[in-house]
């Protein structure tokens, strides 16, 4: 099979052959027919986030199992998957018996596994998720991570009825955010800075649209805001933007602290660290998109061109979501 390779830390991609995998006792194998690139590729590729290379990256998944392992019982050849950013656990520390898997110290998945950005893909049979009849692997590979992110961020800081939401950043996280808000039936405020984005925003649900954190305020205020930009610098600047008990979910990254006001102290606000927070949330994810409540904004790339595609990413030329679609 060949994939898109992660060579080294810093250094360009490139597409390599390797053996097709086999699948071994509780494991199957799935042909790749969509695998959406994150930025939190660029992150690995940089060596900002810990992981083992060479190898291909990708944790945002989707296509049909061709084999099965001895001892699966649960799926098929031909199911439609994907496959979330952890796939085992220990099963024995304190964070597997409290049923949060995703803080046990020796999990492997997306961080130190053999990624998607490849014809085939080896994956544990359990962390498999089905696919909802009428998703498409091209719609369905980014609710993964992007999708699941941003549906666990909104569903962690447990928003009341009448609550105002915003989102911070629309882009690769943001436009979903601002699709999920309004699936969920909130007041959602957008918070861009790109004027040539404000049709497609409302058109995505926004019922307003403003340039930073003043301009919240000067809107009433958010009881919520989905942190969903890159820049720490814009997230950390809405806490003023907070109404009281409001609640900042980040769920962005950049290489740099989180900066608050302190009066922060004055509106009793919350600061939350969010990211895929439990597997119930993927379920409710990929139903709104079956649904056709949220729609990911697409642009795709063959394998041959998945170097090019995360040079895209890298430079932040990608205005919402690359996928690699090496099974189309």
């Amino acid at each position: 099979m060949r994939a898109a390779v992660a060579v080294a830390p810093g250094q360009p991609w490139e597409l390599r052959e390797f053996p097709d995998p086999q699948p071994g006792p509780n494991q199957v194998v799935i042909r790749v027919r969509a695998s959406g690139l994150c930025y939190t590729d660029v992150h690995q590729t940089r060596g900002e986030l810990p992981g083992p290379m060479p190898r291909p990256l990708g944790h945002e998944p989707a296509g049909d199992i061709v084999a099965v392992g001895s001892g699966v019982t649960t799926r098929k050849v031909g199911d439609r998957v994907g496959v979330p950013w952890t796939q085992s656990t220990c099963g024995r520390c304190e964070w597997c018996q409290r049923g949060k898997p995703q803080f046990c110290a020796q999990s492997h998945g997306a961080h130190d596994l053999p990624g998607s950005h490849a014809e085939y893909m080896l994956a544990e049979a359990a962390a498999t998720v089905l696919l909802p009849d009428g998703l498409g692997y091209e719609q369905a590979a980014p609710i993964f991570c992007a999708g699941y992110t941003v549906w666990s961020g909104l569903r962690w800081a447990e928003p009341k009825p009448g609550e105002r939401i915003a989102v911070v950043g629309v882009g690769g996280l943001g436009h979903l955010g601002v699709q999920f808000a309004k699936a969920a039936g909130f007041t959602t405020i957008a918070v861009s800075s790109s004027p040539d984005k404000d049709r497609l925003i409302r058109e995505l649900g926004a019922d307003e649209v403003v340039r930073d954190a003043k301009g919240l305020a000067a809107a009433g205020g958010a009881d919520v805001v989905l942190g969903t930009s890159n820049s720490m610098d814009a997230m950390a600047a809405t806490v003023d933007a907070l109404r009281p008990d409001g609640r900042l979910v980040v769920m962005g990254f950049e290489a740099k602290p989180l900066v608050l006001n302190p009066w922060f102290i004055m509106k009793r606000a919350r600061i939350l660290g969010s990211a895929q927070n439990h597997p119930e949330y993927l379920y409710e994810a990929l139903q709104l998109a079956a649904r056709g409540k949220v729609k990911v904004m697409v642009e795709a790339y063959p394998l041959d061109d998945a170097v090019k595609a995360y040079g895209r990413v890298a430079e932040g030329k990608v205005r919402f979501r690359a996928v690699i679609t090496p099974g189309a």
